[in-house]
């Protein structure tokens, strides 16, 4: 069979060159549309329970992890100089590609208790700090406001560390899409421009920050692995076979490889992700030892027989089989991950399979073309052969392993339990930036984040009341229970201060009673009925009420409804330190 496929090779060697090299412009042309995929891979199957959970969270409150944060540590923040260069860094955020809302100190917002014209009572949301820049005089008088509210202690600043920090609330769509880089080397330019002028450390996070920043790191990594193994592979061909013709070929091999494995991608719908960007690397690591395969049995046969046709005929006909086997194990391998239900696993699996039998055509097809139209072997290139050290260091490898079976088989038999013990220490974990060093500015800042916000990632739970309206039936009991919940969470270390609608009934109470910071506390028995009214989001308020801090609140409650006590569902929100985001369904 395979003198057959020898001969129809070398036959019709010059037609399938050809073919190859048009499905290679075809797959080339595939390839450089290929994307970096901006979304979190779906590490779990679409029909899994808690994946359900979530989609259907993000039906009732919208999409979460769109956060941008931003935030510095000084004391000097209040100084008439520095705070109006905060102001004018709040306002160039604002306007920022992608960028819906901000939250920080300059934008922040307090409720003041008004009278309508049918006497009945309001709370009009105010600037804490007057829009522009501020006199010293102004900036002491709103800070004593701000310092007395309760509610952004912990959201939007650190008393104890004087850590203050701004929240963009980014678009998803444009966070989605290759436009993200230059939106978040914007923000991160306009920071580091104010940081600059005042000599205070910007520090960044948060999940659109973090998603951006590690999928530009796998497109530069991607780069600097395949260039760096191409030139690793040219280095160990060339100190083999003393041959550029020959080098060049095999590198031409598995180029061909990796834009056959890009293309593919793009033909299965599959953008480029974390893991299937190590595709690249992986088809250098297989393709080049099936070029070593083929050269080494051409240039034994040839020194044998002097002949070129000979050679080609004999390396396709004993090389070929072994190529392919070696091949097919390394796909069954590798494929097997296409069994498994992980789409991103799933992707990977697929995508590798397929092109290491693709790599073996393209080897198969192309090296013996290119040997045909390359000069015929010296003896300077076939010098490996007879390599006196490194047959020295293969004999005495072999006589040991005979002569020593004993501690073969003792040593194998450890290193086996070795591995099994192993396989029952794993644990199942997973943070978002574990590849990262260390001493990485995303990583550092992560931390920066944990330490004075007790972290960027946000916890979700959301409180099903099982039926519409469902909060009118033991209103103050439920609010109680939440406001439970909070301080029970809040008491974690790794927990930020929770953010729920409890929060915010506690500041619309604290209003009521004329901004007095001990009234920051639920509404009683007393004064609920009228408290509750207060903070009502209908989707047709007027254009006032929709500010920053009505928008954020109103983003707690189902979108079945408006008035707090007129929704089924209840979300409740925290972040969390050092785990990375999840998300899960709680019930009261």
């Amino acid at each position: 069979m395979w003198e057959s496929i020898a001969r129809f090779v070398l036959k019709n060697r010059w037609v399938l060159l050809v073919v190859l090299l048009v499905a290679s412009s075809f797959m080339a042309y595939r390839a450089s549309q290929e994307k970096i995929g901006y979304e979190f891979a779906r590490a779990i199957p679409v029909d899994n329970p808690k994946y359900i959970e979530y989609q259907n969270f993000k039906n009732k409150f919208g999409d979460d992890g769109n956060t941008l944060l931003i935030a510095i540590q000084t004391d000097s923040l209040f100084l008439e100089s520095v705070y109006n260069d905060y102001v004018d860094l709040n306002n160039r955020l604002k306007k920022s590609e992608g960028v819906e809302m901000a939250l920080g100190v300059p934008s922040l917002v307090n409720f003041e208790k008004v009278e309508k014209p049918d006497s009945s009572e309001t709370l009009k949301p105010v600037n804490i700090f007057p829009p522009g820049h501020l006199t010293q005089r102004q900036i002491d008088s709103s800070r004593k406001i701000f310092f007395s509210l309760p509610f952004y202690r912990g959201l939007v600043y650190n008393p104890e560390t004087n850590t203050y920090l701004i929240a963009l609330f980014v678009n998803r769509q444009l966070f989605n899409s290759s436009r993200r880089t230059e939106a978040v080397a914007a923000i991160v330019a306009a920071g580091d421009a104010f940081g600059a002028k005042d000599h205070i450390e910007m520090h960044y996070s948060g999940l659109p920050f973090i998603r951006t920043s590690m999928s530009d790191m796998i497109k530069k990594e991607m780069k600097v692995f395949l260039i760096g193994s191409l030139i690793l592979s040219a280095i160990i061909l060339m100190v083999f076979f003393r041959s550029l013709g020959t080098t060049v070929m095999s590198l031409l091999v598995v180029i061909m490889g990796v834009l056959w494995g890009l293309g593919t991608m793009n033909l299965l719908g599959y953008n480029i992700s974390l893991l299937n960007a190590l595709l690249p690397s992986l088809v250098v690591v297989i393709g080049i030892p099936n070029c070593i395969y083929f050269l080494n049995k051409y240039h034994t046969t040839y020194r044998e027989t002097r002949n070129r046709e000979t050679a080609l005929y004999e390396m396709i006909r004993k090389m070929g089989i072994v190529t392919l086997f070696c091949n097919i194990s390394a796909a069954i391998g590798f494929g097997v991950f296409a069994l498994t239900r992980s789409p991103v696993l799933k992707e990977f699996g697929v995508v590798a399979g397929i092109n290491i039998m693709l790599l073996f055509l393209i080897s198969f097809v192309f090296i013996p073309a290119v040997l045909s139209l390359l000069p015929e072997p010296k003896p300077r290139h076939m010098v490996y052969l007879d390599n006196r050290w490194l047959l020295a260091i293969l004999d005495r490898i072999e006589i040991w392993s005979l002569n020593n079976r004993k501690i073969v088989y003792g040593l194998t038999v450890l290193v086996v339990i070795g591995a099994v013990i192993g396989i029952f220490r794993l644990r199942s974990e997973g943070f978002i930036v574990d590849d990262l060093p260390r001493t990485d500015k995303i990583y550092t800042d992560l931390k920066f984040f944990e330490k004075n916000f007790k972290g960027v990632m946000p916890l979700e739970i959301v409180i099903d009341t099982k039926r519409k309206n469902g909060l009118r039936s033991n209103y103050l009991q439920t609010l109680q229970a939440i406001d439970s919940l909070s301080q029970y969470i809040a008491a974690n270390p790794n927990m930020a201060k929770p953010l729920s609608i409890v929060e915010g009934l506690k500041f619309a109470r604290q209003a009521y009673y004329e901004g007095d910071s001990s009234s920051y506390a639920l509404p009683n028995q007393f004064d609920a009925s009228v408290i509750a009214p207060l903070l009502s989001f209908k989707k047709d308020s007027s254009k006032s009420t929709k500010n920053n801090l009505t928008q954020l609140l109103r983003s707690f409650i189902d979108r079945t409804g408006g008035d707090p006590h007129e929704c089924q569902y209840r979300r409740y929100r925290q972040q969390a330190a050092p785990r990375p985001a999840s998300h899960c369904a709680g019930k009261i």
